[in-house]
């Protein structure tokens, strides 16, 4: 039988594993995870959100300086560079202490993709929809970007509308062209939606045709896991445990749900789904003996929470649930599965997500030089209060502040 759970202690050796692997995670952060964000029945403005890309980027820094763990931005080409790439941005992003990270395209919200985008029976805008994606990979050459990251609306609503079988022709030809096109440091992260706009169907479904696309499209194209785009009961763990078995797990979107696609902070509502995820990326390393290479990117946009708050208090929780995967005892856990002895493998695994990760985490962060709690830091800092400030003031300045309630 495993140690009881409230009494498991990890060994100086394991904690220095954990510590280690720990200061080798980094999470990617997402630029439109600072800017005021809704629903479709409106926004909730926040004072201290970000008004522009400099914006994002410094809220970025101030996430990074606080967690030590968050180099990259993540950014959405539309909503980042509404006039055009400006190479500068390089130089300002490294001016607060990050870089740009995944390279995200935007053929979901301009009117032509009412009917679909790489889908669209419309050959023009399928065109349309190619170039912009390569003038993403572009981009990505100009920032040393490592990952095109892809998100299709594409679907139907009703039956009968169009021919499945044509438009998995359709964006499987386009995927091709643009992974032809991309840098050989480059990677294709294709993601995958059950439903949303469409409802009855989305050309990208889950992780079996993101798979299929991926297969097509060429070597460097993987699988994108977004934690909040399954069905529910959907064992995502397993998904992912599949994905790492067939070198095609490319990287994730964490963030948690209770109903379908809420973008709520990683582990408020079932830490121990993603505790199990992280236990199959876990038992992967303990076997090779080598950290995967997936990219690790946070996909949330807060309505109420306050945007750095959530960023960091997201940060913290997937560095805490990773460390606790990484208590797994794997030899114990290897026995009691060949002994079938299902109560003690249970035991095991909950025995390792009923640690006390926080002196291993308080150690990481001594090491990285930031504050042994992040968010309470961040949150005596002043940096709200101050941003708040400056961007009200930047709003007016650019008549942006019509139809904006600020308490």
């Amino acid at each position: 039988m495993a140690k009881s759970r409230t009494s498991r202690r990890m060994s100086s050796a394991g904690a220095e594993r954990v510590i280690k692997r720990l200061l080798r995670f980094n999470v990617e952060v997402p630029s439109w995870g600072y800017a005021n964000t809704g629903t479709r029945f409106g926004k909730f403005m926040q004072e201290a959100a970000a008004v522009d890309l400099e914006d994002k980027l410094q809220d970025a820094g101030a996430t990074h300086a606080y967690t030590g763990v968050t180099p990259a931005v993540a950014v959405h080409v539309l909503w980042d560079f509404p006039s055009g790439f400006d190479p500068g941005v390089v130089r300002l992003a490294r001016r607060h202490g990050v870089r740009i990270g995944a390279i995200n395209p935007n053929v979901f919200q301009d009117q032509c993709y009412k009917h679909g985008s790489v889908t669209n029976r419309d050959s023009a805008i399928r065109g349309r929809a190619v170039r912009h994606m390569l003038d993403s990979v572009k981009i990505g050459r100009q920032t040393r970007s490592k990952y095109l990251s892809l998100w299709f609306a594409d679907g139907a609503n009703y039956p009968g509308q169009a021919d499945v079988r044509q438009r998995k022709a359709w964006a499987t030809a386009a995927l091709k062209r643009v992974h032809n096109a991309m840098p050989a440091s480059m990677t294709m992260l294709i993601e995958y939606k059950p439903f949303e706009p469409a409802t009855y169907f989305t050309d990208f479904f889950d992780w079996g045709s993101s798979y299929i696309f991926a297969k097509a499209a060429g070597p460097r194209a993987k699988v994108l896991v977004d934690t909040g785009h399954h069905l529910p009961a959907c064992n995502i763990e397993q998904i992912v445990a599949w994905l790492i078995d067939e070198r095609m797990l490319g990287g994730f979107h964490f963030n948690d749900r209770k109903y379908a696609d809420d973008d709520l902070t990683v582990g408020s509502i079932d830490p121990y789904q993603a505790f199990r995820i992280f236990n199959e990326i876990a038992a992967d390393e303990w076997q090779t003996g080598r950290d995967l290479k997936i990219a690790y990117m946070i996909d949330q946009s807060h309505n109420i929470k306050p945007k750095v708050q959530a960023m960091i208090e997201t940060v913290c929780r997937v560095q805490e649930l990773f460390a606790k995967a990484l208590c797994v005892d794997r030899r114990g856990l290897a026995a009691a599965q060949n002994r079938e002895d299902t109560v003690a493998s249970e035991e095991i695994l909950q025995a390792a997500f009923a640690t006390d990760v926080r002196p291993m985490l308080r150690e990481v962060r001594r090491k990285l030089g930031v504050p042994a709690n992040p968010l309470a830091a961040f949150r005596a800092s002043g940096y709200e209060r101050r941003a708040a400030k400056d961007r009200i003031a930047k709003r007016k300045a650019l008549g942006l502040m019509e139809g904006a309630s600020y308490a």
